[in-house]
């Protein structure tokens, strides 16, 4: 399958948590899958300041096959939540029919939200990994599988070419979890769909 096959015409995406999550590096490392390995327009803007400490911060992503003429995302068709903060400040953005995708342990969403929603415990399986710093990384392997926002291989050469030098294959390793994660869970929804298709 042609990479681009399985890619969108443009996606707004919008992650967030909290200061220390690394988030603005999950959203920097979208951006770059996207542009130098998906060859597609990108942007990436962040927020800083106080927020940054501990507060609700975020990264905010477009990914589109033609020219972006406004970088700002404004209602996100993907929200990755790693923080309840996050959630509280983001999720009434997030499109009617977006994709809502969570840190299973941080984040308790609304039971009002009439949107897809997956979580992963990213920040459990981190810590199981040896490193809850790499729970980042762990949901952007989540986000690339459930979501095609980015091609595969892009996103782990991305992912290698933006943590810290001698923490590469660690941080492939986590990508890879979060991926895997993400695969089952897609695999788990279909035979559910299936099953009540065959009920029906």
């Amino acid at each position: 399958m042609n990479k681009q096959e399985t890619l969108t015409p443009q996606k707004e995406l919008l992650i967030t948590g909290f200061g220390g999550q690394g988030i603005v590096l999950a959203g920097l490392i979208l951006g770059k899958a996207a542009s130098l390995g998906d060859h597609r327009e990108t942007t990436l803007t962040q927020s800083y300041g106080p927020e940054a400490r501990g507060g609700a911060c975020s990264a905010q992503v477009i990914i589109s096959d033609r020219t972006i003429h406004y970088p700002y995302v404004r209602n996100p068709d993907i929200l990755v939540c790693m923080s309840q903060g996050g959630f509280d400040k983001y999720g009434a953005l997030l499109k009617g029919d977006g994709i809502l995708i969570m840190d299973q342990d941080l984040v308790q969403p609304s039971d009002a939200m009439g949107t897809d929603a997956f979580s992963i415990p990213a920040t459990r399986m981190a810590e199981e990994l040896g490193r809850k710093m790499m729970a980042n990384i762990l949901m952007l392997g989540f986000v690339t599988a459930v979501t095609g926002a980015v091609s595969v291989e892009s996103a782990r050469t991305a992912v290698k070419g933006s943590v810290p030098k001698g923490t590469e294959e660690k941080n492939l390793l986590a990508f890879n979890r979060g991926l895997e994660f993400g695969m089952a869970t897609l695999k788990g929804r279909r035979r559910k769909a299936e099953g009540r298709k065959g009920g029906a």
